[in-house]
């Protein structure tokens, strides 16, 4: 009876251990927030577009659509192209904030409605932890470079256009905007 508790508990302990060594490659695959490494998400094979008063502006994007990938985000991101951006696309319409900790390069954050109109256009300072959050509900957040937003004319009531925007459906439509909304900036 005593040799077969020790080969069940030898049986259990390797068990034991193949899951947790299969967890620790599975979580090591991608860096978090936790991790000190840039998170570099496939590029989208579809542009973003950003249509404003004075024409079409064109970015290639990361989507960041799952909760590891928004938490992490542009942390640690040294540097990126001007034309270049990561969209964080959330499951629903919803008040949301950010911080600039971890994240070493100024960006704007341009905050999006579920009808892919721009509620609010924010600025990040780097390392920063003082929360960026639009004041509205909102469904997309898009990062840029800082400045790019001024440079190619991106403000309050553009439209953004992209697959991942246009399929959007369901609860949660911002209400008409009335002149009540507020005017972006930061």
């Amino acid at each position: 009876m005593t040799r077969r508790n020790w080969l069940t508990a030898g049986v259990f302990c390797a068990i034991a251990a193949v899951i947790v060594a299969a967890g620790a490659f599975f979580y090591s695959e991608r860096p978090t927030s936790a991790d000190s490494r840039a998170m570099i998400l496939p590029v989208d094979p579809a542009p973003l577009v950003v249509v404003t008063k004075d024409g079409n502006r064109s970015f290639s994007i990361e989507i960041a659509d799952t909760d590891a990938e928004r938490e992490a985000g542009l942390m640690f991101r040294q540097d990126m192209a001007d034309d270049h951006g990561m969209l964080f696309v959330f499951e629903i319409q919803q008040q949301v904030s950010f911080w600039m900790q971890n994240t070493p390069m100024p960006l704007d954050l341009i905050f999006v409605g579920q009808d892919g109109k721009i509620r609010a256009v924010k600025h990040g300072e780097p390392q920063s932890q003082a929360i960026i959050s639009p004041g509205v509900p909102v469904r997309f957040v898009l990062e840029l470079k800082a400045g790019a937003a001024a440079k190619y004319g991106i403000g309050y009531g553009d439209l953004l256009r992209h697959p991942a925007i246009g399929t959007v459906s369901g609860p949660g439509m911002p209400p008409p905007d009335n002149g009540d909304a507020p005017k972006g900036g930061g």
